[in-house]
């Protein structure tokens, strides 16, 4: 009897250690920690609810390059249509290179963030690959990532969003699962400013949050109402005026606005100075709009996209042929007559197009033999393109320091470029610059220069001597300047008389 006493003995004591182990314990995969809670924990359950909450969802937008969706984490049965909305925008035949998922801590206390790096994914739907490679690459090169495994083990907001891709999908991909810590702004910044590479066509960010927990039906869907507006402001700033404001409603039984602040917030310092990217609301619920949701304390949830804009010529300025023909000739004219009468040449305007009067920066080039003979620019689009093309072009040709002036017997010998101008974005890594396509502006207290896009071609130097040349020779801050300054990029459409 004692025997037997003793055998069952251990095999309660081995039921209980196994039940209590780490959901790691068997590999390096990382085990479902919520199957069965926040989500159906069979293979066929799961798949058959996905399918309810699909059919259930508003369908795809057709919103063009969605680069980033926010999305809730809460059960299914509560959060799942507003999720399963937010997925269906995503292009489901796309071959992403990485998805990035991003949710914040409800378990562990830290700072920064936390990559999984020691395995991949396991739901009951099968296994998601992990991009370790690229997970380790970013904890070895920026402090604010960790591998520390506990943020990942029992953490939901990064789990429950795998098996909406897992549905979706219909190629292979792999994630970046990210656990987004405390640390405030500062922090937030380092990890946006680590990430936004990323920020791309080629990939995909998954946000995970839920809005306002427990206010009552009516209270959730006013100030639910305010953090989305805050979230689609494109500011990070608004979102942190307007997080802190809602602490001061008194709202009652709110805790919180936002659950996953931290990981919206390092969303918005990655988008907010790209003026490529719109930010839109696709579908809002509460708990309360649930089969078992009670209105009395609710857990608001909203579908958002992040979108890239379509690239139009002339950076939406829609400018065509006959535009280009027309600003060639407007700064052709205007150099003409500005070096023979030191005049200006009227314009009549009533037939320019909108391009034409779109505002916008612009450098005017000119050439000589295929040699530089002249070339000024201006950023600020404070004036309609045809008016600082004029300017740019009496500039160019009498006011360019390394130049004298154009003389009338060149005037025949020298053709005319224009560079019409995006806007500048301010990059925080030089692997954010494409050759070729990128025109940079350094800027190192009052000192700053530019080089056009069109330079690195025409140079074939390295992005090294490219950023070296211009701190040196066009800012005046040294070969290395640029280590330690502001860098912008923009984009310029070029075109010119021999083109």
């Amino acid at each position: 009897m004692k025997k037997i006493n003793l055998v069952l003995l251990l095999l309660l004591v081995a039921c209980l250690t196994a039940g209590a182990r780490s959901p790691q314990s068997n590999n390096n995969d990382r085990q479902p920690a919520v199957a069965g809670q926040f989500y159906p924990a069979s293979k066929e359950e799961l798949q058959s609810t996905l399918v309810s909450l699909f059919a259930k969802a508003l369908p795809s937008k057709n919103i063009k390059n969605v680069v980033a969706i926010i999305a809730p984490h809460a059960g299914y049965v509560y959060s799942g249509v507003v999720a399963a909305s937010s997925f269906n925008q995503i292009d489901p035949a796309k071959e992403y290179e990485n998805i990035f998922v991003l949710g914040p801590s409800h378990y562990v206390g830290f700072e920064g963030a936390s990559i999984y790096c020691e395995g991949n994914f396991i739901t009951p739907l099968g296994t998601v690959k992990v991009n370790t490679d690229l997970a380790r690459q970013l904890i070895s090169k920026y402090p604010v990532f960790s591998s520390r495994t506990d943020a990942h083990l029992r953490e939901h907001s990064v789990e429950v969003q795998i098996p909406f891709l897992q549905f979706r999908m219909k190629k292979a991909f792999r994630i970046v699962p990210i656990v987004v810590g405390q640390g405030g702004p500062a922090v937030y910044k380092k990890i946006a400013d680590a990430l936004r590479q990323y920020l791309t066509p080629k990939n995909l960010f998954v946000i995970s949050t839920d809005f306002s927990h427990y206010p009552s039906y009516e209270d959730a869907n006013m100030v639910d109402k305010i953090t989305a507006d805050a979230v689609l402001s494109n500011s990070a700033e608004n979102l942190i005026k307007t997080y802190t404001a809602n602490d001061n409603r008194g709202i009652p039984n709110l805790a919180t606005s936002m659950c996953g602040y931290a990981d919206v917030l390092t969303l918005l310092y990655m988008t907010e100075n790209n003026p490529n990217l719109s930010y839109s609301l696709i579908q809002y619920r509460n708990a309360g709009d649930s089969e078992v949701g009670d209105k009395s304390r609710v857990v608001g949830y909203c579908a958002i996209t992040v979108s890239l804009k379509e690239k139009k010529e002339g950076a939406g300025f829609n400018l065509n042929a006959k535009d280009k023909k027309e600003l060639l000739s407007i700064a052709r004219r205007t150099i003409e007559q500005n070096v023979a009468k030191h005049t200006v040449p009227d314009l009549d305007t009533a037939n320019f197009s909108p391009g034409l009067k779109t505002t916008s920066g612009a450098f005017v080039t000119i050439n000589k033999s295929g040699n530089l003979r002249g070339c000024i620019g201006r950023f600020d689009a404070s004036e309609p393109l045809y008016k600082v093309v004029q300017q740019m072009a009496i500039a160019a040709s009498s006011e360019d320091y390394r130049f004298p002036p154009v003389e009338e017997s060149e005037l025949r010998q020298v053709d005319i470029e224009i560079s019409v101008l995006t806007p500048m974005r301010k990059i925080n890594s030089i692997d954010e610059i494409q050759m070729g396509k990128h025109g940079i502006y350094i800027k190192k207290g009052m000192h700053s220069g530019t080089f056009l896009p069109q330079v690195a071609k025409e140079t074939g130097w390295s992005k090294e001597e490219f950023l070296g040349h211009c701190a040196q020779d066009k800012a005046g801050i040294g070969w290395n300047g640029w280590k330690d300054a502001d860098i912008y990029v923009y984009e310029a459409y070029v075109f010119g008389e021999n083109q």
